[in-house]
Parts: C-alpha cells; sequence; structure tokens
C-alpha cells in the first residue's frame, strides 16, 4: 500500500501555524506590558506632581503701585547712581503686565486690583464683581479653601482699592463703610494690617461710621488681637495661631511725632505676618499692598514716590529672608500712575538729593505728564484753586523743580504696562508680556 504524502505537508502547516501563534502572544504580552508601563509611568507622574513635588510653603504677592518699569531705573539713580542694583534686580523672572480694564484701556485702581485678586477683567470703579453685580471669588478666600493661612499687609488704609479687592464685592470702591463692615463681618484674613481707623470707627470715637459701630469692639469680640503701635506688634507671640487686627496711626498724613513714632514700617509689618503665619502647618498666603507709592505720585511728589519705592525693595528683601528660598513670590504692578521721568544729563553717580531740583541750565531734573503741579489745564480739570498762569513767571519755584505738563487734581493712570518679577515654583510663567490676569492664576496654581 502507497503511503500518502500529504501527512507531512500537513504536519509542516501545523507547525507554521504553531509558530505564528507563539508569535502573536508574544506581540500581545509585549503590547500587554507596554501599556501596563504606560499606566505605571502615568501614575507615577502623578503621585511625583502631588504628592512628592510639594506646593510652595510661603505664597507672597507684592503689589507696587504704580510700579512700572520706568520707576525701577528711577529708583536705581536715586538710590545710588545708575549702576546701584535693588533685591528686585535679582529675582529670576520678569514680565511685562498689560492692565487694561473690561471697559476702558487705561485701567483703575479698583479694576487693576481686582484683575490681580480674581484672575477676571472687572469694569473701573467696581470691586471683584461681575457686570451683573455678582461677587467673584478671590485669591484669598480660595487660599484659605485649600487649608492656607491668610495674611493683608499695607502701609495705608485697609478699605483702599487694591486691598479692597481681596476681600470685598462692591460696585463703588470708595463706599469705605461698607468696605470695612465686609473685612470685619466676613472675618476671612488671620492677619490684617494698616495705617487708618477711622473706618472703623463711630464718630464718637474719632471716627467716620455713620451706623455707630465699633469695629475694632467687635473684632476683639470674636477673638482678635488688636494692636496700635509697633510696640504691641512685636510683642505678639508666634507660637499661637494668631488672628491679628493691626490698625496704626499714620505718621504720614500729619505732624504728630508720637504716629512717627508709633508706627511700623512696611518691611516690619511683613516680617511680623511671615513669623506668625508661619503656625499653619498647610502654608500660607500673604498679600502685600505698597500703597503709599500710590499717594506720593498722585501729589507729584517725586521724592516721596521714590523713597516709597525704595521701601518697596527692602520689603522684597525681608520677605525673601524670612520666607526662604523655596517660597513663591511675585512682585507686580497695578496701574502705571502719573509719568515721572528723570530727563537729562545727571551724571552717572549723581543720586538721592543731587537729582531734585534743577540742573545748571536752570531745567528740572523731573517732571512728570499729569498732576498739581501742572501749570495748564483743559475741560474739567481746570478749577479756581489752580489757573493756566498768564506769565510763566508766576509759576512758584516748588512747582518748577517737579512741573507736571498739565494740571490736574490728582495725577492720572497711564496706559503703560506695569512689570512683574518673580521667584520660586509657578514663576517661571512670567516672561515675555502677559496680561494681568495671570497673576492670579499662577498664585492659583501654587495654592
Amino acid at each position: 500500500m502507497k503511503s500518502d504524502k500529504r501527512f507531512p505537508a500537513v504536519a509542516g502547516l501545523t507547525i507554521e501555524l504553531m509558530r505564528s501563534y507563539i508569535a502573536l502572544v508574544k506581540w500581545r504580552n509585549q503590547l500587554l506590558a507596554l501599556l501596563c508601563l504606560a499606566v505605571f509611568a502615568g501614575l507615577g507622574v502623578l503621585y511625583f506632581q502631588h504628592w512628592v513635588v510639594q506646593k510652595p510653603f510661603g505664597i507672597i504677592l507684592v503689589i507696587g503701585e504704580g510700579l512700572a518699569p520706568e520707576r525701577i531705573a528711577l529708583t536705581r539713580v536715586y538710590l545710588g547712581g545708575s549702576d546701584a542694583r535693588l533685591a528686585l534686580d535679582g529675582m529670576p523672572h520678569i514680565a511685562l503686565v498689560t492692565n487694561y480694564s473690561r471697559d476702558f484701556a487705561v485701567s483703575d485702581q479698583a479694576a487693576a486690583a481686582s484683575a490681580l485678586a480674581t484672575g477676571v477683567k472687572v469694569n473701573n470703579r467696581s470691586l471683584s464683581i461681575d457686570p451683573a453685580g455678582k461677587p467673584l471669588a478671590n485669591i484669598i478666600e480660595l487660599a484659605r479653601g485649600r487649608g492656607r493661612a491668610t495674611g493683608l499687609v499695607t502701609n495705608e488704609s485697609l478699605t483702599n482699592a487694591t486691598c479692597a479687592a481681596f476681600y470685598a464685592h462692591a460696585p463703588n470702591a470708595n463706599d469705605s463703610d461698607q468696605i470695612a463692615r465686609q473685612l470685619v463681618e466676613a472675618g476671612k484674613i488671620d492677619i490684617c494690617m494698616g495705617m487708618s481707623t477711622a473706618e472703623f470707627l463711630p464718630e464718637a470715637k474719632q471716627g467716620q461710621r455713620q451706623d455707630n459701630r465699633d469695629l475694632l469692639l467687635e473684632l476683639r469680640q470674636s477673638g482678635f488681637d488688636v494692636v496700635r503701635t509697633r510696640a504691641e506688634l512685636e510683642s505678639i507671640p508666634v507660637w499661637r495661631r494668631p488672628k491679628l487686627f493691626g490698625a496704626f496711626a499714620d505718621g504720614n498724613s500729619g505732624s504728630n511725632q508720637a504716629a512717627w513714632n508709633d508706627e511700623p514700617a512696611l518691611s516690619d509689618m511683613v516680617r511680623r505676618a511671615i513669623e506668625l503665619l508661619q503656625f499653619n502647618q498647610r502654608g500660607y498666603l500673604l498679600i502685600v499692598d505698597a500703597g503709599r507709592m500710590r499717594k506720593a505720585a498722585e501729589t507729584n511728589n517725586a521724592e516721596k514716590t521714590l523713597t516709597e519705592t525704595a521701601e518697596l525693595d527692602r520689603t522684597l528683601s525681608t520677605a525673601q529672608r524670612y520666607a526662604g528660598p523655596k517660597s513663591t513670590i511675585i512682585v507686580s504692578g497695578d496701574t502705571a500712575i502719573g509719568g515721572l521721568h528723570v530727563n537729562g544729563f545727571p551724571f552717572r553717580k549723581d543720586s538721592g538729593i543731587a537729582l531734585l531740583g534743577l540742573n545748571p541750565s536752570g531745567e528740572p531734573w523731573m517732571t512728570w505728564a499729569t498732576g498739581p503741579k501742572g501749570v495748564q489745564s483743559y475741560g474739567a480739570a481746570k478749577g479756581p484753586e489752580k489757573q493756566t498762569p498768564a506769565n510763566p513767571d508766576e509759576v512758584t519755584r516748588k512747582d518748577q523743580t517737579e512741573p507736571a505738563a498739565f494740571y490736574t487734581r490728582s495725577a492720572l493712570e497711564t496706559v503703560e504696562d506695569v512689570v512683574s518679577f518673580g521667584s520660586g515654583p509657578g514663576t517661571e510663567m512670567l516672561h515675555g508680556t502677559i496680561d494681568n490676569t495671570q497673576i492670579f492664576k499662577i498664585i492659583r496654581d501654587e495654592l
């Protein structure tokens, strides 16, 4: 009987099929292994981001009112000559910041601060509300939701628009009675320090409140330590959870020597705030408002404007020293104001009083664009107390030394970009030109 030659062929085919199956199984296993590796890698990234990479313990935002790029150069020259260095110059990240509001190309103080506080453009004159009047969540509220301690410090009034944007929601930034009430009733800020008391006291106690409420007394009753002098501030112990409200006499507003002696500097308040906020294991957010920079610029006081900018720089040095290098620190302007310039040609080493007054040719070293030292007025700005002089000799010597191009009762905000500096986690986003709402987003992402 003849053998069937088909059996070897069938056997060969079977062997090939088995080999193909084995190869397919290997590919499947390799794909599964690759998929598992990708899943584990993704989980590793999430673990690294949320558990291994810690958020910064301290987050500090310092707002320099009127801090535009030219102010930096002016302050360098004023403090030590053209080659002087500031603490600001040592910060690794920097950006120009656009600051228009929702309805105007030039933002006012309230709208600029609201953009920093909420990350949303609002209309001029309004505080952290949308066009329909709905409150917008601010960065202090978000920080409290993440378990952080919070602080707000200023060398101006706590109810000024820049500070108020971080706790109040109001259609009128000038309603200081309502704004002060919101600050006290909300009770959402662990440490507040500022330079005014009238908004918190009734008229019977030399205040300005029309509702006869003593808000400082109400703060004490709710567990806050209320301090009124530098000595009282320094006496607060660091070993317990602080609830602190500083209402200091403003030595900058009068000739009372006691007020000058009792008033802490902005850098002192920031140092104490950091020391007291560090109790919280989940970190802190501190908002610092260098408000006197604006007040000086509004009155065309160049010397005071630059000394207050120097105080901002000292405050930054203090914050860096006490918060540590791993903290996130951002210094940002809100709006440019007044248009202050130093004109040619001071010597390279000229500084301080050498830049005040007139140069050897009788021309002013420093000039403003607008403000009360202007000698020409237009429209509504023209008031009976300040008319355009018929004879240039009528201009006072004081106005000659720092003249403004046009008279306004208070120097006006300008359309110029402001500047922002940063160090620490998240601040690498400060580069090129950004919008002021981006400052809020950088801080929010690091909470």
